[in-house]
């Protein structure tokens, strides 16, 4: 009986819990004041109180019934999505976002690998001093003339109608994306992580030094006269999928005193990042590779494309990444800073 009359005395508290939730629930009163708002708090955390007696004590149903239903609408209303504000949303892509990518070890460990690799790929491919079979050794004879085949023709643009263009910038999005997923995926295991990237980046670099010979002739002018305009996008996308997938798999192997679930978990979120400016890469890359790259425009054009996409690629990681004055140590988890 104490406790059916503890609770017959709070039932106030249940009514002005309820008109609050009916005030946040209207359309023209979505904000408290402060006063309120700590009075909202208080009085969700006694209906909770209140609710867990009366499954206790087993009550009559329809009380328990009542304050399950209240203590539900006041955590949606305490613990409900907030609006959508770009001013936040602009802060954290062009401010927090490239200094979290920029000072990422792992990141900047697949930037050396994958750009090492393929510049020197290209560079044997492309001498015939250095290493004279290399490019066949890689391309295999069959790789090499088939790349020539593909890039015969003048990319004029009269092969395809703008509704292919479409189609093929959707497959562009899929298989590009593809290859950044496994490096991703297969970042998870670390050493074959770095195998795949190290595969991908001597396979670009040596189909880019072997078209760029001179006795390839005017295939190896069409090759250059598709890729350029995209790739700046394409190439930095598979380094920002390897980076993060190298931080999930020293998460778990080096957990830092956490258990390696958590450590995976809270690796998850600190790469998120890192993996939604992969998506946005792939995306602008299949872009202009679906209707750009394909066009009759001329080489300068595509050329220009590509020296802009290198430069907004370098202001946003690194301008605006580097960090400037006091910069808090980023969280990391399982090797680097």
């Amino acid at each position: 009986m104490k406790v059916i009359d503890l609770l017959e005395r709070r039932r106030r508290n249940w009514q002005e819990l309820e008109q609050l939730c009916n005030q946040l629930h209207g359309t023209r009163a979505r904000k408290l004041p402060p006063a309120e708002v700590s009075r909202f708090g208080a009085l969700y955390r006694a209906a909770c109180a209140d609710l867990a007696l009366a499954f206790a004590y087993q009550l009559p149903q329809n009380t328990v019934q009542y304050l399950h239903r209240l203590v539900g609408r006041a955590h949606n209303q305490l613990y409900r999505s907030r609006r959508f504000e770009w001013s936040k949303w602009a802060d954290t892509l062009l401010f927090e976002v490239p200094k979290i990518i920029f000072r990422d070890r792992c990141v900047q460990v697949m930037f050396c690998v994958f750009w090492g690799l393929f510049i020197l790929s290209a560079y044997l491919a492309y001498s015939k001093a250095a290493w004279p079979e290399f490019a066949e050794q890689v391309l295999t004879a069959d790789g090499s003339q088939n790349l020539e085949e593909m890039y015969k023709n003048p990319i004029d643009g009269s092969l395809r109608t703008g509704d292919e263009n479409m189609i093929m910038a959707g497959f562009y999005a899929r298989h590009n994306t593809s290859i950044g997923l496994q490096c991703f995926a297969w970042g998870l295991l670390v050493i074959p992580g770095m195998l795949v990237t190290m595969f991908n980046a001597i396979s670009l670099g040596s189909a880019f030094g072997y078209m760029a010979r001179p006795e390839v002739g005017e295939a190896g002018d069409h090759f250059f006269h598709f890729v350029t305009a995209h790739g700046p996008f394409e190439l930095t996308a598979i380094v920002l999928s390897a980076g993060a997938g190298l931080r999930l798999g020293l998460s778990w192997m080096m957990p830092k005193g956490l258990t390696r679930k958590s450590a995976l978990v809270q690796a998850g979120r600190d790469v998120m990042p890192v993996v939604g400016a992969a998506i946005v890469m792939f995306f602008m890359a299949a872009l202009i590779e679906g209707f750009l790259s394909p066009s009759a425009a001329p080489y300068w054009v595509k050329m220009l494309v590509a020296i802009l996409s290198s430069s907004l690629l370098g202001f946003y990681f690194v301008v605006l990444g580097f960090p400037r004055g006091l910069v808090t140590p980023q969280r990391q988890v399982g090797g680097g800073s």
